[in-house]
């Protein structure tokens, strides 16, 4: 049997109901069902596909097989006459034989790419399931590449393999490569308060605006991101860094932005007027920012996001939702599900449960839903058959099948690949999950 290991949810930063909609949640005990079994799930090179898009003079060549060449051109639905930002150093039977020298032929290939490609800034070397079979030091030829290139293209490597993760961590061990490259902050650089704000996790270029946006009303216009849009722009970091992670999935980029000095701010996440509100004031809280200056500053967008969730919450309100674990959004997905859009939780799994990055979610979350980390898939097909959910939030390979068995399915990976994040999003957010239930309802009538 899989064991059920209790956790204490501590209390969330704690808002005035009043100016942001949320009131402070009560602390709660969740009982958590920690499964061990066979998963199903995309690997990291997945993360290319919205990383290559983000830092726009770097490159990502990963050093695999044509099956990792085939899954990242067809997610990203590149054609084939572009100019992509990604490729594939192909291992083939010569490599895999010990007939060729796999570094010089890296280092062929690579050397070719910089030429052909002089945009090119930044190149990561990413790992996968092949090269690390074949015991590929892509570290050391990161290095070795770093000497030859540098100082007109930094080389930096990390591993997108598909072994024992789950597709959001090739973000994650990309952004952790980053950190040590990161200048350190003078003394200079820190405003008055002697505190900087870092946003870590990629987000769309709409959606940073909006948060510099909201953040320069409130008086911090110096906000930094990570990762940044050039790599000529990376963030300054040191002990007066204060950071607000903006995806539930950098537990690598969070620990070495604290080897560095940066302390983490404690928050919900982004999503929904909820926890959009709360991120926003444990940010602004952290850098000296009064509530009231928050309140003024979001008001507006505040409004507008409340409008626009109304209209969509009749399409959700009672409805149950059951998620299988795939990306690490499930519990702030949840949680905004739930207290916002009124829906009924059954099932929150996720492939791993981060009790100090959740410790402001889990307490939002009714204390009698049923968490679960990790993934024995049999057995949740099991209780998700049982418990007939309104809707299944789940990956393509569950998606198809349940929906051959009458069940109405939602793409995680698509929550992963679309704006969702804020104020302006939050309807957006909201209609992912009401469109496959209006689907499922036109099919039927």
């Amino acid at each position: 049997m899989s064991p059920v290991i209790p956790i204490q949810a501590s209390p969330s930063p704690g808002l005035n109901a009043g100016s942001t909609g949320c009131s402070t949640p009560q602390p709660a005990a969740h009982h958590v069902l920690r499964e061990r079994g066979q998963r199903e799930v995309f690997c990291g090179l997945t993360g290319i596909i919205w990383l290559h898009r983000k830092i726009q003079d770097a490159f990502f060549l990963v050093v695999g097989s044509r099956t990792c060449a085939h899954l990242v051109q067809s997610a990203a639905g590149v054609m084939i006459f572009a100019e992509p930002r990604f490729a594939t150093a192909i291992i083939d039977d010569r490599d895999l034989a010990g007939l060729a020298d796999a570094n010089d032929e890296l280092d062929r290939v690579v050397t070719r790419l910089l030429e052909r490609r002089p945009d090119i800034k930044m190149l990561f070397l990413v790992g996968s399931c092949p090269s690390e079979v074949i015991k590929l030091d892509l570290s050391r030829a990161a290095q070795r590449l770093s000497r030859q290139f540098t100082p007109g293209v930094r080389i930096l490597n990390y591993s997108g393999s598909g072994i024992e993760t789950t597709f959001t961590q090739g973000e994650d061990a990309c952004l952790a490569s980053l950190v040590p490259c990161l200048p350190s902050t003078a003394a200079s650089d820190a405003p008055a308060s002697g505190a900087s704000l870092l946003v870590v996790g990629a987000l769309p270029d709409v959606v940073e605006d909006q948060f510099a946006r909201l953040f320069a009303a409130m008086g911090l216009p110096r906000v930094q991101f990570l990762p940044p849009r050039h790599s000529t722009e990376l963030p300054s970091i040191g002990p007066d860094t204060r950071y607000l992670m903006a995806q539930p999935f950098l537990a690598d980029t969070a620990r070495a932005l604290e080897d560095r000095g940066a302390q983490r701010i404690a928050a919900p996440f982004p999503f929904g007027v909820e926890g959009t509100s709360a991120w926003l004031m444990a940010g602004a809280k952290a850098m000296g920012v009064g509530a009231q200056a928050v309140e003024q500053a979001t008001a507006p967008a505040r409004q507008r996001a409340q409008t626009a969730l109304a209209k969509v919450r009749p399409a959700l309100q009672g409805r149950s939702v059951f998620f299988f674990p795939d990306s690490q959004l499930e519990v702030p997905l949840a949680r905004f599900l739930h207290r916002e859009m009124g829906m009924q939780l059954v099932e929150v799994g996720t492939p791993y449960l981060h009790r100090q990055h959740m410790d402001e979610e889990l307490a939002l979350m009714p204390a009698a839903v049923q968490l679960s980390e990790g993934q024995d898939v049999e057995r949740q097909l099991d209780r998700c058959r049982a418990a007939r959910p309104d809707i299944v939030v789940c990956g393509l390979g569950l998606a198809n099948p349940l929906e051959m068995e009458g069940m109405t399915t939602k793409w995680a990976i698509e929550l992963v690949f679309s704006p969702v994040h804020g104020y302006d999003q939050a309807a957006d957010l909201a209609q992912l999950f009401a469109r496959p239930l209006d689907r499922r309802q036109r099919l039927a009538a």
